[in-house]
């Protein structure tokens, strides 16, 4: 199939999971012997099938919304531009929405769309500002416009299908998916020696935001600290809350035992295999890639059991869990997995056996390409022209 890709970020591009979610996605399908060009915003990607697009100048650079309709306005004239023809436009998150519907309409193209989180889901369930609230209008103005919607969770299925209303004949679960790695022994022990000490090394990787609950595994580390001496924490990734974080970890005593390494990029697999366990301790999780890509790097997964998750880590069997927020809980699995290291050892060979029955991009990249056919024997969803908003909080109430 000839297939149109829209997506905010790639690589070397990235901001968080879905960049590396559609370079996987995108890499499969072509290995598959089928046509994929990438419409993204500005990248130096060298791949000569992926299109970055210079942003539109900005007439209100402090609007995120604004910001990301100048970027939609890019995105729809560098497709229209293309030389194709295409087969299907598959489009990731609102953020390209204005642009996936744009080119759907001009190019008379069926329309897939994954929707990877929703701002509602968040926040629990609640909508705090008027962002919030154009977010989630254009997130059900998107999935409602699109022929197949594709969510990475069964959790996400009942989140999509009650915050959106999208119809069961048109949500369907295709996970993420993670490559087996093996990083080279001297480039792991290079990582060791950068960010260990004389104690056992906890890794983190993913955006430094409130939801990913990085502030509860910095409260945990007092508590880890005088269990185990010398223990570190590296914090792959960056985001709005990293002073906070550092302030955090200064208030509390331990800012010299956590390294913020920021994006650490073609060495993230070899931070994971270099740490003793790989914590996930987020507050919302719609999948939970960073455990999948632990497990394929050999690691130890200590998760926060909620949203999709829950799927990925089995308590005693491919990881250890605790309550979400729960900071005392947090500190006890991982003392529990860092006192018994044999027990942890199978828990991680258990997972990533998991992620080569389950997660193999091979295997994503032929369930999406089901979707594509299907898309484009249906009868096109006419979009809604207003989304009313309900009060309170959408997932709860």
């Amino acid at each position: 199939m000839r297939i149109l890709m829209l997506s905010w970020e790639y690589p070397p591009l990235l901001v968080g999971g879905l960049g590396r979610h559609v370079h996987g996605l995108t890499t499969a399908l072509r290995a598959a012997g089928h046509s994929v060009t990438v419409v993204t915003r500005s990248s130096a990607s060298a791949e000569t099938d992926v299109v970055g697009v210079p942003e539109d100048p900005l007439l209100l650079p402090d609007d995120p919304f604004a910001s990301a309709l100048a970027v939609n306005h890019a995105l729809s004239r560098a497709a229209a531009r293309l030389p194709g023809p295409f087969d299907v436009v598959h489009a990731h998150d609102w953020l390209v929405a204005h642009s996936a519907v744009a080119v759907r309409d001009q190019l008379g193209l069926p329309l897939v769309t994954t929707i990877h989180a929703t701002e509602a889901g968040r926040h629990q369930g609640w909508l705090p500002t008027g962002l919030s609230r154009a977010v989630h209008s254009t997130e059900s103005w998107l999935a409602n416009s699109s022929d197949r919607v594709v969510v990475c969770s069964h959790y996400m299925r009942w989140e999509v299908n009650r915050l959106l209303g999208i119809p069961a004949d048109r949500l369907h679960v295709i996970p993420n998916g993670a490559d087996p790695v093996t990083p080279a022994s001297a480039q792991v022990k290079r990582v060791r020696l950068r960010f260990g000490g004389t104690g056992p090394l906890l890794g983190f990787a993913g955006r430094l935001v409130y939801e990913k609950g990085v502030q509860d595994l910095i409260a945990a580390l007092p508590a880890l600290r005088d269990r185990h001496p010398g223990l570190r924490l590296l914090v792959a990734g960056d985001g709005p809350h990293r002073q906070t974080l550092t302030d955090q970890a200064a208030q509390l005593g331990v800012r010299d035992a956590v390294s913020f390494a920021g994006f650490l990029g073609p060495d993230l697999a070899a931070a994971m295999a270099a740490c003793d366990v790989q914590i996930v301790p987020s507050r919302y999780e719609p999948f939970g890639m960073v455990a999948i890509e632990a497990a394929a790097a050999g690691t130890p997964v200590v998760a926060a059991a909620t949203g999709g998750l829950k799927e990925i880590v089995e308590p005693g069997r491919t990881g250890l869990t605790f309550p979400p927020g729960d900071r005392a809980a947090l500190a006890r699995a991982v003392t529990r997995m860092l006192d018994d290291r044999p027990a942890a050892a199978r828990m991680a060979r258990t997972l990533a056996r998991d992620v080569e029955d389950r997660y193999s991009w091979p295997a994503i990249a032929e369930r999406t390409v089901e979707q594509y056919r299907t898309a484009t024997g249906v009868a096109r969803p006419l979009a809604p022209d207003l989304i009313e908003l309900p009060a309170g909080n959408l997932l709860f109430s």
